[in-house]
């Protein structure tokens, strides 16, 4: 049985250390998140396997880390300085404020059809209601009130103020002196280090259309009220591809990346079924984006939630800053004509002359992945003998262990050199992390291997060193499998090999 409730998967990831709460000793900060020591390998593979699928195992893909601080002239070129931003109200009775379309989201259902009957909107269709409430603020605060809207945290209704527009990112200062030429933004997304960059990467590497660039990293968004976990944070990380293309072939590379997305995530054991793709409303499109597809998992206890975004941006970005280095002067103006103008552009795959491609960006968030994965392998079984085990079923590659090596007796210097000498040997295999584990309860050592999805254990033992009862098992150790809990005897000469084809 899966996990049924977010609460069961919090209680497991501060349990076994995959998730900490920042700064948790005093009191913790909301929406900062520390990874514990299994959270970040499970985290680290989740990323690797990533990359591989989309840098090492593709001829038309490259890789950048640009840096997190950007320049305040690229976020406002961007448009994001302007329209990165979300409705909040204030409930003037306690001060607490709200991201509008979560506070009514939220409400009963009678309450939302009452605010969407105050606003003239189809209730039916919430992204118009809320739409309508930010097109109105003073009639939304009234619309709030007379609709009894009540505040998530004391449970009555609210007095509510007219929703206004924050921009969730965080402001920050560059050098000794904070003034209005010194400062700067800590980047909301990844995507514009890599359109900034763009000159750059075409420049070193020779690339023609179509290829693309791909980049994992931080980015920071000032979440009005964040919440669930790690699913709406302050501090994220990203997995963001930016697919340039020439104009005309961008909705065929679209559906190729959706197909391509789909694919990886049932590979990471996150199942077709559990995945809506929802075709985003043009009304609740981002500014830059043509068209979105959005994959919708279900979470246990939230429900069908975007895991990744995979955007048509057109040539909004590129277009955008082209037209910005002309008006800054930093290049020559941009005219239809002017092939040699440096600005960019590259050249058109069949007429080589200068053109700005457009963009196709599969975008999905490193933390929601690891809550998806996470929430899919985490399962509950009743055994033969009537005994229960949680048992995290996680696909091999992305176990956060690899192989613990588990001595029978902890304390006999002939038993755990071997164990030692095995935990050596594989761990040299590369194939990730291999634990020695000498807690000295073998029950409670596969338990709790189990619950952190250890694929394989393997037991050095009495046989293992010659001083058992069958002298046929010397030189042999005993191999169990997560999943099926069946147990195999293994020469240590072929154990590697052995290891090597199960983690393949």
């Amino acid at each position: 049985m899966p996990a049924s409730s977010m609460e069961e998967l919090v209680s497991l990831c501060k349990r076994r250390g995959f998730i900490f709460q920042g700064s948790e000793i005093y009191g913790g900060l909301q929406g900062f998140y520390d990874y514990g020591p299994l959270g970040v390998e499970l985290k680290n593979n989740i990323k690797a396997a990533w990359w591989r699928s989309n840098v090492y195992e593709r001829d038309d893909m490259e890789g950048l880390d640009s840096s997190i601080i950007m320049h305040r002239l690229v976020l406002r070129h961007s448009g994001h300085e302007a329209t990165f931003s979300d409705p909040m109200v204030d409930n003037k009775k306690n001060n607490k404020r709200y991201r509008l379309d979560h506070l009514v989201k939220d409400q009963k259902a009678d309450v939302v059809a009452r605010v969407a009957a105050e606003m003239g909107a189809d209730p039916a269709n919430f992204p118009a209601v809320v739409a309508a409430l930010n097109a109105s603020p003073a009639r939304a605060s009234e619309a709030l009130k007379a609709a009894g809207v009540r505040d998530p945290f004391s449970g009555e209704v609210g007095d509510w103020t007219e929703p206004k527009p924050f921009n969730m990112m965080f402001k920050t200062t560059i050098g000794p002196v904070a003034d209005e030429d010194s400062y700067g933004y800590l980047r909301p997304e990844t995507a514009q280090g890599i359109f900034t960059n763009f000159k750059n990467v075409v420049d070193s590497t020779s690339r023609r259309l179509p290829f693309g660039i791909a980049q994992i990293g931080k980015a920071f968004r000032n979440e009005i009220t964040p919440r669930n976990f790690i699913f709406r944070v302050r501090e994220l990380e990203q997995m963001e591809i930016e697919f340039f293309c020439t104009p005309g072939t961008d909705e065929d590379w679209h559906q190729h990346w959706l197909d391509k997305r789909l694919a990886w995530w049932e590979a990471q054991g996150v199942p077709r079924e559990k995945i809506e793709i929802l075709d985003v409303p043009a009304e609740d499109l981002a500014h830059y984006s043509k068209r979105t597809y959005d994959l919708m998992y279900d979470y246990p206890t939230l429900g069908h939630e975007e895991i990744e975004g995979i955007a048509n941006r057109s040539d909004y970005d590129l277009g955008s800053h082209t037209k910005a280095q002309a008006e800054l002067g930093l290049v020559a103006s941009v005219t239809e004509n002017n092939d040699s103008i440096a600005k960019l552009t590259i050249p058109h795959p069949e007429t080589n002359k200068p053109v700005v491609p457009f963009v196709i960006e599969p975008s999905a968030g490193v933390d929601r992945a690891l809550l998806a994965v996470l929430s899919e392998a985490f399962t509950r079984e009743t055994l033969e003998n009537g005994s229960e085990r949680i048992v995290l079923k996680l696909r091999p590659h992305l176990a956060p262990i690899k192989v613990a090596v588990i001595p029978l007796a902890r304390n006999r210097e002939e038993i755990t050199a071997v164990a030692r000498a095995i935990k050596a040997e594989l761990q040299g295999l590369g194939l990730g992390r291999v634990l020695y584990e000498d807690s000295g309860n073998i029950g409670k050592a596969y338990r709790r291997h189990d619950e952190v999805g250890t694929p394989y254990c393997v037991t050095v033992d009495f046989d293992t060193v010659g001083k058992g009862e069958d002298p046929s098992l010397t030189d042999t150790v005993t191999i169990r499998d997560r999943d099926t809990l069946a147990q195999e005897r293994v020469k240590i000469s072929e154990l590697s090999g052995w290891i090597r084809e199960k983690l393949r």
